[in-house]
Formats: structure tokens, C-alpha cells, sequence
């Protein structure tokens, strides 16, 4: 199901959350959970069915192993009562379950298709489909694990609130990735079972502004940047940049506003979901940006990659060598194509630059280090969003090819008025990229508001633009994020 359909802000959302606070009003705490998570099941199955079964297994099997972990006494030490593996054994067989369920639907068809390519062989493609969030949950759930082998979760949590964990439909698909101790001990505490109006009110605040950011920010830029990426041999000096920076600002307001959709749709049920974007196009150097773009990513690959991998502990070339890997190993996780992997290779190779630099201890202006952050970061995203790496060299080649500077031979497609977008909602979408990257993001508005008239025309108004864009494009177009 769609943040960004009518189906889902005018009936789905508004009947899940009233019957759930009517059940907790009741005093049926358990009815309510169960309604919480059948809503959150049927919003996965939504869109295909044939999904259901894969996450069922996947929660059914983690839970199992997480019962198994919490048994045990101490990480790291054998348990040799009747038979059973050590605690260290069935956390590897747990990151080896979840590692190969996300390998087999994402990577099976990868894996066949360039075994074709190297040996010339004719495997057929499994084709199989690619289940909806699977690396989110997937991580979530090693992360699950991960820190019940280390003692991180207290308590015991039954099975129905681990389904809810794991499934909770407002980050289900596209995350934030959250940990269990960030999310499960709210909904434990008697308040949040009851409506909080101002929890409502910045709920709908986050929804309206980030349905906005998706509905007429990134599909807007999605048209530019769509046209030039598909045919990026017919770009020139100044449409190869008009493509790089559409995609660009496409892909973090697209992203962005997922997020703030689902942050917002949490906190109707008084759940805060943790912040996953802080402006990262203010970032200084590469490491700020990735502690600003994707934060709970950023902060699993540092926990549960970077760090059991040695970290900074094993010395400057085991420093260097990790940060690429982790990184690396992030590229893979956004995709399968030859593309994610360089773009996640890029980003490896820029932090162990930024680490060298930084040991020299040299520093460089504020601008300049904001310039070429932010120029490496487009150009990445070239490759990112690019079909192969021939085509995105192609890109990158005319971007960096003056030569062909002409406003004469700039792609008409690529021009606003081939767009049939108004010149006014030019000038709102400027003012919205420099509002959320210059000043504060949504999340920092969201956090200080108070009832009044003005933040109530501003929600208002992002609902009713973006519902006429809706209703005039007759269709709901799929966030960037689902693919991964």
C-alpha cells in the first residue's frame, strides 16, 4: 500500500487508528495489539499477496531464534546442556538464515544472470520476485538478534509484540530501520493506548508536508531526471547537470518524504520513530553527510558492520579496509546491479579519504568543503541511479565536457514548459529544496509545533496541492526506495 494514495490517508489510516484507541478504551490491550498488526499484515499484502508468506517465515524463524538466545546466559560462552548450540552458534545461524532469505529474492537472478555472462552458460533466471521491505526487515531482525545475543534487550516481549515490531505498518516497507528498544517500551506505556491531540496535530503536519516533498517535489524533478536517464548519449554539458541535480533533489525529497509520512503516521498512535534525515546536503565532508542522509542506516552499518568487523580498534590499514567493506557491502545492500556496488565502493573509498585527510590534520574552507562534498555526492548519485556504468560514465563524461555548453542545445524535454508544469510551482519547489536544506527540516518544525492557525494553513495547504496533482495524474507512483 501507498503512503501517497487516497486509499490509504482516507480510509485506511483514519479506520486503524480510531478502532485501535477505541479497543485500548475498552481496555482490550491485547485486541488492540492484534488489530495493530492484522492492519499492518494486510497494508504489506496490499499490493501482492504472494509477499505474505515470506515475511511470515521470516518473523516466525527470528522469533524462535530470539527465544533460543534469550535462554542463554552470557555472550560468547558455550551451552552444553542437551545438545544444544552455543549462543554464539545460533546467532551465526540466524545472520546466516536472514542473509540468505534477502540473498535468494534479491540476489538469485543477479547471481544467475552474470554466471551467464562469465562462462556463457544458459541457466534459466529464477525470476523471483522481490518482496516488499525485505531488506529493512531483514536488518531490523538481525539487529534483533544481534542484541539479544549481547544482553541489549530486557524482558521478555511474546510473540504478538514481536510481530509488531517487525511488521508496524508506518515503517514496514522503507524504515527508518528501528531497534527493538527504540520502539517496543512505547507501547508499553498506559498514555500512549489513548489519542493525544498534539501528537495528532504534528502527525498530520508531517504527513501533509511529507506527501508534498513526494507528491509535487520529487515527481516533479522525476521528470527531468527521467528523461535524461534514459537516453544519456543525447545529453549535453548543461542538460547531463540538469539530470544529475533532478535526481538529486528527486531522490532525497522522494526518500524524505517517505520518512516524514511515516514518522507522522506513528505518531497518530503516539509512537515516535527515530529521525532519518538531518539536511545531509549541508554536509561538510562525507562522513557528516552520512550521519545526516539515511541515519539508521548510517548507524547500523557502523553497529552491526563496522564496528564487529574491528572497527577502529585493528590498526590504520584495518580502519581503511573497514570502512570500505561497510560500505561496500551497503552499496550491495541498496540493489542489485554492477551500479550499487561502485556507487558503494565510491563511498568507501571517499571516507577512507576523508579519514587520511583528516589524520594530516588539515582543514580547508566552510565552502569548499561543502562544494565538493556535495558535487562528489551528485556524481555518485549518477552511478546510483544510472541503468549500467556505461551509461553512467556517459553521464559523468558530459558533465565534465564544457565543450558542448550550449542553452541553444539544451534538451527541450528536459525544459520546464515541456513539462506542463506551472512557472509558480517552479518558484514553491526552489523555496521548498532551500527551505529543507538551508534551514530547519521538517522533523525540527514538527518538534516545535504548537496549534495555531499558521502551521494549520501550511498542513492544510500541502493536502490540498498535493491532492490535485493526485487526482490530475491519476495515478500513485511508487516511492524510489521501494525497490530496495
Amino acid at each position: 500500500m501507498l503512503f501517497n494514495s487516497f486509499f490509504y490517508l482516507l480510509i485506511f489510516l483514519p479506520v486503524t487508528i480510531g478502532f485501535y484507541f477505541w479497543l485500548n478504551s475498552k481496555r482490550l490491550i491485547i485486541i488492540a495489539n492484534i488489530w495493530l498488526v492484522g492492519a499492518s499484515l494486510f497494508f504489506y499484502a496490499f499490493m501482492k499477496i504472494a509477499f505474505l508468506p515470506v515475511i511470515l517465515v521470516s518473523i516466525l524463524v527470528n522469533y524462535v531464534l530470539g527465544i533460543l538466545l534469550s535462554e542463554k546466559t552470557a555472550p560468547c560462552t558455550s551451552y552444553s546442556g542437551k545438545g544444544w548450540p552455543s549462543p554464539k552458534t545460533i546467532l551465526k545461524l540466524g545472520i546466516l538464515f536472514n542473509v540468505g532469505l534477502l540473498g535468494y529474492f534479491k540476489y538469485a537472478d543477479f547471481f544467475v544472470a552474470n554466471v551467464n555472462s562469465i562462462f556463457g552458460s544458459m541457466i534459466p533466471l529464477p525470476e523471483i520476485l522481490l518482496p516488499l521491505g525485505i531488506s529493512f526487515f531483514t536488518f531490523q531482525q538481525i539487529a534483533y538478534l544481534v542484541d539479544r545475543y549481547y544482553k541489549r534487550i530486557r524482558g521478555k516481549y511474546d510473540f504478538l509484540s514481536y510481530c509488531l515490531f517487525v511488521c508496524f505498518f508506518p515503517r514496514l516497507i522503507a524504515g527508518p530501520i528501528v531497534r527493538h528498544g527504540e520502539m517496543m517500551p512505547q507501547f508499553l506505556i498506559l498514555r500512549n493506548r489513548f489519542l493525544n491531540w498534539r501528537n495528532v496535530y504534528s502527525g498530520l503536519f508531517l504527513l501533509g508536508v511529507g506527501l508534498f516533498k513526494k507528491v509535487v517535489i520529487a515527481e516533479t524533478f522525476a521528470v527531468w531526471a527521467n528523461k535524461g536517464f534514459v537516453d544519456p548519449d543525447s545529453l549535453n554539458f548543461l542538460s547531463s547537470w540538469a539530470t544529475s541535480l533532478s535526481y538529486t533533489v528527486q531522490l532525497y525529497f522522494d526518500f524524505s518524504g517517505y520518512t516524514d509520512m511515516a514518522i507522522g503516521s506513528a505518531l497518530f498512535l503516539n509512537i515516535k520513530l527515530p529521525q532519518n534525515f538531518n539536511a545531509p546536503y549541508r554536509s561538510l565532508n562525507i562522513q557528516d553527510f552520512w550521519r545526516r542522509w539515511h541515519m539508521t542506516l548510517g548507524h547500523f552499518l557502523r553497529d552491526y558492520i563496522y564496528i564487529p568487523l574491528g572497527g577502529s580498534r585493528k590498526g590504520p590499514v584495518r580502519v581503511y579496509l573497514n570502512l570500505f567493506l561497510t560500505f561496500f557491502i551497503a552499496g550491495i545492500w541498496h540493489g542489485t546491479g554492477w551500479t550499487f556496488a561502485l556507487w558503494g565502493a565510491l563511498h568507501g573509498l571517499a571516507l577512507c579519504m576523508h579519514r587520511f585527510w583528516s589524520g594530516l590534520g588539515l582543514r580547508m574552507p566552510k565552502f569548499l568543503a561543502w562544494a565538493l562534498t556535495f558535487l562528489f555526492v551528485n556524481a555518485a548519485w549518477v552511478v546510483f541511479r544510472a541503468e549500467s556504468i556505461p551509461k553512467a560514465i556517459s553521464i559523468l563524461g558530459h558533465m565534465i565536457d564544457a565543450r558542448s555548453m550550449s542553452w541553444a542545445t539544451l534538451s527541450p524535454s528536459l525544459m520546464v514548459k515541456a513539462s506542463g508544469i506551472p512557472v509558480y510551482l517552479i518558484g514553491l519547489l526552489f523555496i521548498s529544496v532551500f527551505q529543507d536544506t538551508v534551514f530547519r527540516t521538517t522533523q525540527e518544525w514538527a518538534s516545535k509545533l504548537r496549534p495555531g492557525i499558521w502551521w494549520s494553513l501550511v498542513a492544510a495547504s500541502a493536502f490540498v496541492v498535493s491532492f490535485v496533482l493526485l487526482m490530475n495524474q491519476n495515478r500513485f507512483s511508487e516511492f524510489i526506495y521501494f525497490q530496495f
